[in-house]
């Protein structure tokens, strides 16, 4: 399938808008300050993941629920995961974020602490042995997805009801919640938003997340054709933006959320 045409109005536009947005002064209201809280390279994780996760509905909202996850887990979500007690975890039966409840939460809490007893990060979760991070389709992020939800789903304590919330392309999900978190996780540049700890996965392997703002602006643009927003919409939307920045397709993904949520478009 070949890209749309882009006018250069369009691509200076973008080129613009992402250097406005992919500033630190941009993240206050933004779901990536939770992590930004923290300097400890698994708090940032843990957080960055649930930020990404609760990320649907208002903003402010959003900051206010991870925020009272982060004070449940006594400000350090590492030491909390790895070290709490069963009676530590009674203070979790109230918490609720629109559909995510206490029953999510807690399998949250699990499997990180079942993880974390053998991992040191959670890049490991999101790899394959099967695909080289030298790849340069969008195949590694691809079946990282994939495999992060069965690994994630597969544990005996699992709750069938959390599996809403952790997407896979396997059902042609657009999985906007997952890749925004490895863009957090993986993008690099010297701007101070984005962390870039992980380095198994490159930025030009990632695909932007389709957020309601995202896909708004795409299509009024004319970067997005397609009528359904599902994995195949990433992958085309993604495959446009790389002609403009082959090395860092996502830096865009400032820019069409910034156009849609500060009103412009």
């Amino acid at each position: 399938m070949s890209s749309p045409s882009i006018s250069p109005a369009v691509v200076a536009l973008l080129n613009q808008k992402a250097d406005q947005y992919n500033r630190p002064s941009f993240i206050d209201r933004d779901p990536i300050s939770i992590p930004h809280r923290f300097s400890r390279r698994q708090d940032i994780e843990i957080m960055g993941f649930w930020a990404a996760v609760l990320a649907w509905g208002q903003r402010p909202v959003i900051l206010k629920k991870a925020n009272e996850l982060i004070d449940l887990m006594d400000g350090a979500p590492y030491d909390f995961v790895r070290n709490h007690q069963e009676t530590d975890l009674k203070r979790f039966l109230a918490f609720k974020h629109r559909t995510f409840n206490a029953t999510d939460a807690l399998y949250f809490l699990h499997f990180f602490h079942s993880y974390y007893q053998q991992h040191d990060s959670l890049e490991d979760a999101f790899l394959t042995n099967g695909v080289s991070s030298t790849d340069q389709s969008f195949k590694p992020v691809e079946e990282g997805l994939i495999a992060f939800h069965d690994r994630f789903c597969c544990d005996p304590y699992f709750p069938e009801r959390t599996r809403k919330h952790i997407a896979t392309p396997a059902r042609n999900s657009s999985c906007k919640r997952l890749l925004m978190f490895l863009r957090w996780m993986v993008r690099q540049d010297d701007r101070g938003v984005d962390f870039g700890l992980w380095t198994r996965i490159r930025s030009n392997q990632l695909l932007i997340p389709i957020d309601v703002h995202v896909n708004r602006v795409a299509r009024s643009l004319g970067l997005l054709t397609r009528p359904q927003t599902d994995w195949k919409a990433v992958i085309a939307l993604t495959e446009t933006l790389r002609t403009l920045d082959p090395t860092d397709p996502v830096r865009y993904d400032f820019a069409l959320f910034g156009l849609g949520v500060e009103g412009e478009m």
